[in-house]
């Protein structure tokens, strides 16, 4: 089967300022091992101050994607731009435009925090006068401001991420690319990763996330792109994604009464459209805006029965995926 596919974005135009130019955008990607084929026509453009998640099961060719978009690995065909420099013709420039953050941490443990920090912005080339005060700038950003002077090596596991995404900061990319920021860390530590790229966004940096944490891309993503045996195979927003597999709720109800009797005046409701028993005392909904129909619902059923627990399943962007791909996402 061939799921249906919702056009990407297009780059928006003004009469000031002309066509937009996006961030980050590819066309025709595409990249083959000998008969194996990782990546075939993939494309995307990312806007300023927009966040574009990358879904996909393990193999799909996320990695191998992302590796092309920051010059790490050459696509056989397609091309790249950052800020509307073409990767493959000013490589330096447009790499300039890019702040990575890979699965790995990339950090020197035996250095402190803000040593690392020093070193990376040397290496992006931060005249020494800058450096210092962009340094604080990113520890206030990643909070970890009173961590500075203590060596990576005694930081946590989400400490590190932290610190790693302060790195891909310094140099002020127009571009950020997380991939899986997440993994192995403690709440805390997630949580200040999501509010801090929830800023980033909101001041206008555009962002490439990755992660198998769905809740997270639903959270910060406005855009979300489902990647399969290399190719895209769906790209839209939260709620066009859902609209791939409908749009119905399904309410669970549990029952003290005359069950056969609340469940015939329940498929009479306005906006239930399947009704039937599950269990001895248990009746499921088909619904639509379950969530809001739950009153009507109880108050069919008044005079015969008692509802004694609800729940309400609504379409979200795990189970698109799961019908798109035919897996789960850590597959």
């Amino acid at each position: 089967m061939t799921p249906p596919s919702i056009s990407p974005p297009a780059i928006t135009e003004t009469a000031i300022t002309g066509p937009a130019i996006a961030a980050l955008a590819c066309e025709g990607l595409s990249k083959r091992y000998g008969e194996l084929v990782a990546v075939e026509d993939v494309g995307f453009a990312i806007a300023p101050g927009q966040a574009y998640g990358l879904l996909g099961p393990n193999g799909a060719g996320k990695t191998t994607t992302i590796s092309m978009l920051v010059g790490l690995l050459r696509p056989d065909a397609g091309t790249v731009t950052v800020g509307g420099v073409d990767l493959a013709e000013d490589p330096m420039r447009a790499k300039a435009g890019i702040g990575y953050v890979p699965q790995e941490i990339a950090l020197y443990p035996e250095l402190t925090g803000r040593e690392n920090l020093r070193f990376f912005g040397r290496l992006f080339g931060l005249p020494r006068r800058e450096v210092a005060g962009r340094i604080e700038e990113v520890l206030d950003l990643v909070g970890l401001t009173g961590r500075a002077d203590s060596r990576l090596s005694t930081y946590s596991g989400g400490m590190r991420r932290r610190i790693n995404i302060g790195a891909a900061l310094l140099h002020r990319p127009q571009v950020l690319i997380l991939d899986e920021p997440t993994v192995g860390v403690d709440p805390q530590s997630r949580k200040a990763i999501l509010d801090g790229v929830e800023r980033l966004v909101e001041e206008g940096m555009a962002l490439l996330y990755t992660s198998h944490y769905m809740e997270e891309v639903e959270r910060v993503c406005d855009r979300v792109a489902i990647i399969d045996h290399g190719r895209i195979i769906a790209d839209g927003t939260r709620q066009e994604l859902i609209s791939l597999v409908g749009s119905a709720d399904k309410v669970e109800l549990s029952l003290d009464g005359d069950v056969d009797t609340a469940l015939a005046k329940l498929r009479v409701v306005e906006g239930v459209i399947e009704a039937a028993r599950t269990g001895a005392t248990s009746i499921r909904l088909i619904t639509e805006g379950g969530r809001y129909l739950l009153p009507s619902l109880i108050t069919a059923v008044d005079g015969c029965a008692t509802v004694t627990a609800t729940q309400v399943v609504e379409p979200d962007l795990e189970a698109t995926f799961l019908h798109l791909t035919g897996s789960t996402l850590r597959d």
